[in-house]
């Protein structure tokens, strides 16, 4: 379980928001600018709070504004929206790069279907086939935590709805937390048990 209150002073307002995410995928949804990115990278510890806490299981990663664990330790898999690979490491070295278990990983590879690209490069491998390495990526670290930042919006339609099944396939096995930023009405339609509409930093509503 993943509960959270966070107070962070942007450029134009204050974001100020408090949930809970079950072992669920949650969205957060809202226009540009709402702040659905800076609440991702707060619980990954990648930007400081102002004030609140940060609660992943038993674990404070954030106390009244204070980061308790660092990056590394906090055991959260993002995927970014552009995917965030290194350019230099092969497909297999950009999984490897965090990796806890290699048989593991291996299975994650014959699952999601890139075994035959663990040598090539993200800029000679398409954009779902880079979508899967980024995931395989962060689910190699066996997170408590996955986040989302719109990970589906460059993808093609047949490959999205591959994708889709995917993430809803690792969360009925993993049952983590799973927190999906998103402007896509049927993706929020297809994946989320929760909806949290964020406005000008705050939670506007709740919804099922």
């Amino acid at each position: 379980m993943l509960t959270v209150h966070i107070k962070k002073q942007l450029s134009h307002y204050l974001l100020d928001v408090a949930f809970r995410v079950d072992k669920e995928i949650v969205v957060l949804f809202g226009p540009s600018g709402s702040g659905k990115t800076t609440i991702l990278n707060s619980l990954a510890g990648l930007t400081k709070i102002n004030d609140g806490y940060i609660k992943l299981k038993e674990r404070y990663l954030c106390l009244k504004g204070k980061s308790l664990v660092p990056v590394q330790d906090r055991n959260i898999g993002y995927l970014f929206q552009d995917y965030a690979l290194f350019p230099h490491k092969s497909v297999w070295e950009n999984i490897a790069y965090g990796m806890k278990n290699e048989p593991f990983t291996r299975s994650l590879i014959e699952e999601l279907n890139i075994g035959h690209l663990l040598d090539q490069y993200p800029h000679e491998i398409s954009g779902g086939e880079k979508q899967r390495t980024a995931l395989i990526r962060a689910l190699a670290t066996e997170p408590e935590l996955l986040l989302l930042d719109e990970p589906f919006s460059a993808l093609d339609e047949d490959t999205k709805k591959l994708s889709y099944e995917q993430l809803l396939a690792i969360q009925d096995r993993w049952k983590i937390p799973v927190l999906l930023v998103t402007h896509n009405s049927y993706e929020i339609e297809k994946l989320a048990d929760k909806v949290l509409h964020i406005q000008k930093g705050m939670l506007q509503e709740i919804g099922s």
